[in-house]
């Protein structure tokens, strides 16, 4: 079949990509934003890429187009499939229907956490022998590619809570029926398509409701918003990890590093291996604990998981090294909410120790956009010394009350320029940047890393 993914550059969609591509089918896409790494991935792997969301992109007609959640009602491909009655599907329809029967389904979702722990345990199960497909909504560094089919009866996915397509109001997750599923967190997010929490609950019940009876649910012993889901209705096992010993959680950690980076791992209280690691932060540990509960439950020992996890080498944007210039670390971050911006900066806080940290970020998200982040932010970014907070276009609302509610120092700017001239003149050797955004930031990344070099030159 020839497939047209419309909004193929997301995460999401660039990994269903690559399985639909691997299942034989011809695969071409269209999207608004091409940038790496997801462009590279796809060019690399022989996928045709369109600029834009024009109708002559489905001329000749492909057999079926999957289109993205980005799509809306207007976009001239969107109206010429619909008048010409072009057959169409959504992308966690499509996986579900052509990638996931059949198979064992191992669930990653929360809040925060998904990407790197669906690939924690991809890899720990691939380490264990066991060749799982899986679909991940971010480039893991562990893996060649975003996504594969494997070749074992696992897969691992990452379960969004995020919306299907605009004729799909359903949860992402609810499509992906899991026998295993992690449930890291909950926090109200994506303030554009739910009103409340109470509304992202009612889609993870409903997640709830599609596991059996002789799956498996993981989740955290702290997390009350996981509990009140789990109380609308619970019909699996549920094991319980937890950061700190706890009688009522299956696995614990005991924190031999104070960042995070080296730690042990307990069942029942008993001490059954360590992990040590490049990773940092108390929610790494989380994830990390998550992980092993899973891979546990597809008959990996705990021993096996805990050797896998030394080994595992983290996720593109998320506190990924991009380089050290003059002794100046520039790390890149996907962190879009305070949540994840304060956890982010407490692990490079803990790594750094003393040394100068510098945060730039982007509030870029749709939820952030919209401002239903706005009174956390200053707090999240606590921990840096320096913040710079970029307002690019089309924010609706004025970032200066986040300015004057900084306990350190903060500014805004509105020119990547003026971000780039600032660190290159006041940032010295020792210090880290951290760049956070869950989009292309106009390419600064590679901007500040090219005029550090340059004047180090």
């Amino acid at each position: 079949m020839h497939l047209h993914i419309l909004g193929i550059c997301g995460t999401f969609m660039g990994s269903l990509a690559l399985l639909a591509r691997d299942l034989g089918h011809k695969v071409t896409g269209s999207d608004l934003n091409v940038y790496p790494p997801m462009s590279t991935q796809l060019e690399n792997a022989g996928i045709t890429l369109m600029q834009g969301y024009d109708r002559s992109h489905l001329q000749p007609h492909p057999d079926l187009v999957i289109v993205g959640n980005a799509m809306k009602r207007g976009i001239d491909a969107v109206e010429y499939m619909l008048n010409e009655g072009l057959p169409y599907i959504s992308g966690p329809q499509f996986l579900a229907d052509h990638v996931l029967q059949g198979k064992h389904v191992l669930g990653v979702a929360g809040t925060h956490g998904k990407t790197t722990t669906t690939t924690m345990l991809a890899w720990v199960l691939d380490q264990a022998g066991l060749n799982p497909g899986f679909l991940i909504g971010g480039v893991p560094l562990g893996f060649s590619e975003s996504a594969r089919l494997g070749g074992g009866k696992y897969f691992c996915v990452e379960a969004d809570e995020y919306d299907s397509a605009f004729f799909d109001k359903r949860s992402k997750f609810v499509h992906y029926h899991p026998k295993t599923a992690i449930l890291n967190n909950l926090e109200f997010d994506h303030a554009d398509i739910f009103d409340d929490l109470a509304a992202i609950q009612k889609q993870f019940h409903h997640l709830v409701r599609t596991i059996p009876s002789e799956g498996r649910i993981i989740a955290p012993i702290t997390e009350t918003h996981i509990d009140e889901v789990l109380e609308m209705g619970c019909w699996t096992p549920v094991i319980r990890t937890s950061l700190e010993a706890n009688e009522k959680a299956a696995l614990s950690a005991e924190l031999i590093s104070i960042d995070g980076s080296h730690f042990k791992v307990l069942e029942n209280g008993n001490v059954v291996g360590e992990v040590k690691w490049s990773m940092t932060g108390q929610h790494s540990v989380a994830n990390a604990l998550a992980t092993i509960a899973a891979a546990q439950h597809v008959g990996v020992t705990l021993e096996t998981a805990c050797e896998a996890l030394s080994n595992f080498g983290g996720v593109k944007r998320r506190m990924e090294l991009l380089g050290t210039v003059n002794g100046i670390e520039v790390y890149d971050d996907f962190a879009h909410h305070p949540t994840a911006i304060d956890t982010t900066l407490d692990g490079a806080r803990k790594r750094l120790g003393e040394r100068r940290l510098w945060a730039i970020i982007e509030p870029r998200s749709n939820t952030m956009r919209m401002g239903s982040h706005k009174d956390g932010l200053a707090h999240s970014a606590r921990l840096a010394d320096e913040v710079i907070w970029y307002q690019p276009e089309g924010l609706d609302w004025d970032l200066q009350p986040v300015i004057e509610a900084a306990s350190n120092h903060a500014q805004v700017s509105r020119s990547l320029d003026e971000i780039i001239e600032r660190i290159v003149n006041e940032a010295g050797e020792g210090d880290a940047v951290v760049i956070m955004s869950n989009g292309g930031f106009g390419g600064l990344h590679q901007k500040l890393m090219s005029a550090l070099k340059a004047k180090a030159a």
